[in-house]
C-alpha cells in the first residue's frame, strides 16, 4: 500500500514517530528551517496532520494543504484546531481522550497536596539544612475542605473521586447540572466564594478564555488556592500574578500556562505557587496509549474504517 503523506507539527516521541514513519511519509514541519519551502514542495500532497497539545494548526496553514483529510491530535485538548473550519471542509479531527484521564487527575490531586501541605517548600527547607534550626511551619489539612471543580467532565470527575477520598467536600460548576451526588453551583463566582480549592478542569478555547479572572480570584479569597490542569488560556495569568503577589489568594498549583513553554518570571518568583512543566499526562504508560490512538486513528481513516476517537 502506498504510504500517506503527513505533516508533523510538533516534536513527537520516538515511540510515536517510529510507527508513523512505518506507515506514512512524514514531513517534519516543526523542525523545518524553511517552512514555506517545505509547503511549496509537499503541501499539495499532504493528506494528514499529526500535532500535539502545544502546537497550532491555523487556517492559513490548512488552506495550503488542498488534499488534507485528517488531523490526528496527540492529546485530548483540541482548542488549537479550527474545528468549525475542518467541519466545513470535510477534514476529520481526532484526539486521545480517556487514556490520560487518570494521570491528569493524579497530577491535580498532587497539586492540591503540594499546595495545602507546602511540600515543595518543606523539601527546600530540609535541603537547605534548616531543619536543624527548628521545625518546618505548620500547613493545612485537606479533610473537611471544599474542592470546587470547574468543568465536571471525565477528568473533573476523576479529580473529585480522588479528593473525596482525602475527606474533602465536592462542589462543581459547568454548563449543566449532572446526575452526580456532588453539589452543583450555576455561578462560578459563588463556587469560588465557597471553595478552599478552585480546580480548573474545563476545555480551553475562545469560550473559556480568561474564565478565571480577577473577579473570580477575588471571590476565592485569602483562604483559597487555584489549581489548573486544563489549559493556560482559561486563567488570566496577569490577574493571577497580581493575586498571588498581593495575597488576594493563598496560593496556586499550575501545570499549564498561557504561553507555554514561556512562563512569566514574576510568576516563577511567587513562593506561594507550585509550577509544573505541563506533565499531567507525562507517564510512559499513558503517552504510549496516546500514541497508539494517533496511529490507529490515521490507519482507520486511510483504510476507510470508523475513527476510534473522532472530534468531528
Amino acid at each position: 500500500m502506498e504510504k500517506t503523506p503527513v505533516l508533523v507539527l510538533a516534536p513527537l516521541p520516538d515511540f510515536l514517530m517510529e510507527p508513523l514513519r512505518a506507515a506514512h511519509v512524514c514531513h517534519d514541519y516543526f523542525h523545518a528551517s524553511d517552512k514555506d519551502a517545505l509547503l511549496a514542495e509537499v503541501g499539495t500532497q499532504i493528506r494528514g496532520i499529526v500535532m500535539a497539545g502545544g502546537s497550532v494548526s491555523p487556517v492559513a496553514l490548512l488552506e495550503k494543504l488542498p488534499k488534507l483529510e485528517i488531523i490526528s491530535m496527540f492529546g485530548v485538548g483540541y482548542d488549537n484546531v479550527p474545528v468549525d473550519w475542518c467541519r466545513a471542509h470535510n477534514v476529520r479531527v481526532t484526539n486521545t481522550p480517556d487514556v490520560l484521564t487518570e494521570d491528569v487527575a493524579d497530577t491535580a490531586s498532587a497539586l492540591v497536596l503540594m499546595t495545602s501541605r507546602r511540600l515543595i517548600a518543606a523539601n527546600r527547607y530540609l535541603h537547605a539544612g534548616s531543619w536543624t534550626q527548628g521545625p518546618f511551619p505548620l500547613a493545612h489539612a485537606l479533610r473537611g475542605k471544599l474542592a470546587g471543580i470547574v468543568g465536571l467532565g471525565r477528568i473533573g470527575k476523576a479529580i473529585a473521586q480522588r479528593l473525596e477520598a482525602h475527606g474533602m467536600k465536592i462542589a462543581y460548576h459547568g454548563r449543566t447540572r449532572q446526575e452526580v451526588s456532588w453539589e452543583f453551583l450555576d455561578s462560578l463566582i459563588e463556587l469560588a466564594r465557597v471553595a478552599d480549592f478552585l480546580i480548573v478542569a474545563c476545555p480551553g478555547g475562545a469560550k473559556t478564555k480568561h474564565l478565571i479572572n480577577a473577579q473570580v480570584l477575588e471571590a476565592l479569597g485569602a483562604k483559597g488556592t487555584l489549581i489548573n490542569i486544563a489549559r493556560g488560556s482559561v486563567v488570566d495569568e496577569a490577574a493571577l500574578i497580581v493575586a498571588l503577589q498581593r495575597g488576594t489568594i493563598r496560593g496556586a498549583g499550575l501545570d499549564v500556562f498561557e504561553h507555554e513553554p514561556q512562563v512569566p518570571s514574576a510568576l516563577m518568583q511567587c513562593e506561594n505557587a507550585v509550577l509544573l512543566p505541563h506533565l499531567g499526562s507525562g507517564t510512559h504508560e499513558t503517552r504510549r496509549q496516546m500514541a497508539r490512538l494517533v496511529v490507529e486513528n490515521l490507519a482507520a481513516h486511510v483504510s476507510g474504517k470508523a475513527l476510534l476517537t473522532p472530534v468531528c
